[in-house]
């Protein structure tokens, strides 16, 4: 009879564990709880965030159906307020259940560590491309010298990118890639990425960075190899157009400010550079040297109804050159 008891018991252990873990599998298949992996790094990442999962679905399975068998089983009457029997620990089982939580935690650290490694390759000959975060876009610098305010990579081959910034610290991070790093002033940090689809992905700051933090934002098209080395040779889309637009996109100026003859500026927490004439005006000021004191000098003149948001050290990180271009293309802009 006490067989039977308890090999009933067991049944009704695994009948509840199994309701549980099936309850729990369900929730986590059926909600899209990641994206769609754009890399191989992604992949692996994946596959520890899954491996972990299935590891915590099997221990809360036993645990809910312990307790779930506990309070059917063992529950008291409401008019009983006796005292439960006395029961001394149990040696065998308090070893049991202390030796797998720690076998399963060992097993999750050495596949993170081994993706972790696998992660941090290189390979021989990876595109490293330099990336500057400053309030609040981001700049990619190419081995030939140009720079952009968006990231182009090709599939299939290893990329480096070399983060700083230049004013507080920032966080790159895009959902396709599944990575997160840092950019810190003064500091060089770096991530490893290999695309493996095509397609076009968000770039969002992830470390609160001031008033814009929440603008922060760019994107990262990967394409074919060969066609990634035409567009390297091209110049980039960049290229094309005036070339103060090239250094208005390269600075992320649209992150923050609206211009109709440039794609994609529409950021509000700057003035409207479509009315630069007019707050000019009310500047007392020329155009030309009004627009250029406020690239130099943000703090100088604040249109009404907005904050000094605008990094006072971004002026003095464009060359001369490109600074003069980027005035005379607001200026004509303007008119």
């Amino acid at each position: 009879m006490l067989r039977r008891v308890r090999r009933g018991s067991i049944f009704q252990l695994l009948g509840f564990a199994a309701i549980a873990a099936v309850i729990t599998s369900l929730v986590a298949v059926l909600v899209p709880w990641l994206p769609n992996p754009a890399s191989d790094e992604a992949k692996r990442i994946h596959f520890v965030y899954w491996f972990t999962t299935v590891i915590c679905i099997g221990v809360f399975a036993a645990v809910a159906a312990v307790m779930t068998y506990s309070v059917i089983k063992f529950r008291a009457r409401p008019d009983d307020d006796s005292d439960g029997a006395p029961i001394h620990g149990h040696t065998k089982l308090e070893i049991i259940w202390t030796a797998i939580p720690a076998v399963l935690v060992t097993a999750i650290s050495i596949v993170s560590a081994i993706v972790l490694a696998q992660n941090s390759r290189t390979g021989s000959h990876p595109l490293v491309v330099k990336v500057v975060a400053v309030q609040f876009a981001w700049k990619f610098t190419y081995p030939n010298g140009k720079s952009y305010g968006y990231l182009t990579l090709p599939k299939g081959r290893h990329v480096k990118l070399d983060l700083t910034a230049n004013d507080v610290i920032h966080s790159f991070w895009s959902p396709e890639l599944s990575q997160k790093q840092d950019a810190v002033p003064g500091q060089h940090t770096s991530l490893v990425i290999t695309p493996s689809r095509t397609g076009t992905f968000p770039v969002i700051c992830t470390e609160l960075c001031g008033l814009g933090h929440a603008l922060m934002r760019s994107h990262v098209t990967i394409i074919p190899a060969a066609k990634f080395d035409t567009w390297m040779k091209a110049g980039g889309q960049a290229a094309s157009g005036p070339p103060g637009l090239a250094v208005f996109q390269e600075n992320g100026c649209g992150g923050c400010h609206t211009l109709k003859a440039a794609p994609g500026a529409n950021g509000t927490i700057g003035p409207d550079l479509d009315k630069l004439k007019q707050e000019a005006a009310r500047a007392h000021q020329p155009l030309a040297a009004f627009i250029k004191e406020s690239i130099l000098k943000p703090s100088a003149y604040i249109e009404p109804g907005y904050r000094d948001a605008m990094p006072p050290t971004l002026g003095a990180s464009i060359p001369a050159g490109k600074l003069t271009q980027l005035v005379q293309y607001l200026e004509q802009s303007a008119k």
